[in-house]
């Protein structure tokens, strides 16, 4: 179906956001014509407001408005240790749980020979960096459970461990709720490894 160009224009734009596929991207432009001018307006400037104002803490690479992050400056934290993602919203993921007291390093991404992502495209150097003050005491590898995330989690320990750093990786395994018999055998295999005394 043709459409008149500012519409095509917005469903486009709606289009080259992740997961977002045809008929969502003429749904959402739809809505944002039915909304009222004010709400649409209250809408571009929070795009551009993120857009204008969000960063990369200087410390952790974690999304931000202030420098450093909220958490690299809290004193609450135990910036002892320090847990390695991938992602900005892994950090998000991990502050719902509000078990972890200490601090983040976001790689912004995984190892990933075939996709021509090595060491220099991540936070690497950033972390080792990190860790020559001797503050530093564990860094947990908090990557996805997936070829690059267990890559990724292998070569920073390599690196880390001549360091004298305790390096650890979260246990993985069965989701609470699963069940055995649709689990497949990597999973299980974790799980068993990762047990625990009760």
């Amino acid at each position: 179906m043709q459409y008149i160009e500012p519409m095509a224009k917005l469903i486009e734009n709606f289009r080259s956001l992740p997961g977002i596929g045809s008929k969502t991207a003429v749904r959402l432009a739809y809505h944002v014509l039915d909304m009222d001018k004010e709400k649409a307006k209250a809408l571009a400037e929070a795009i551009i407001g993120a857009k204008e104002k969000v960063g990369f803490c200087q410390v952790c690479y974690n999304l931000t408005d202030t420098n450093p992050c909220r958490i690299c400056g809290s004193e609450k934290r135990d910036h002892s240790v320090i847990c390695v993602v991938e992602q900005p919203q892994d950090v998000a993921a991990m502050e719902r749980m509000r078990d972890f007291k200490g601090v983040y390093h976001v790689l912004h991404g995984a190892l990933s020979p075939l996709s021509g992502i090595g060491p220099d495209n991540l936070r690497v150097k950033e972390l080792l960096t990190r860790l020559s003050d001797g503050v530093v005491q564990e860094v947990i590898m908090a990557t996805n459970p997936n070829v690059e995330g267990e890559a990724t989690a292998m070569y920073l320990a390599r690196l880390l461990k001549p360091i004298g750093i305790k390096v650890t990786r979260i246990a993985h395994g069965l989701p609470v709720g699963g069940d055995l018999e649709y689990a497949d055998e990597v999973t299980l295999s974790r799980a068993m490894e990762n047990r625990i005394e009760l």
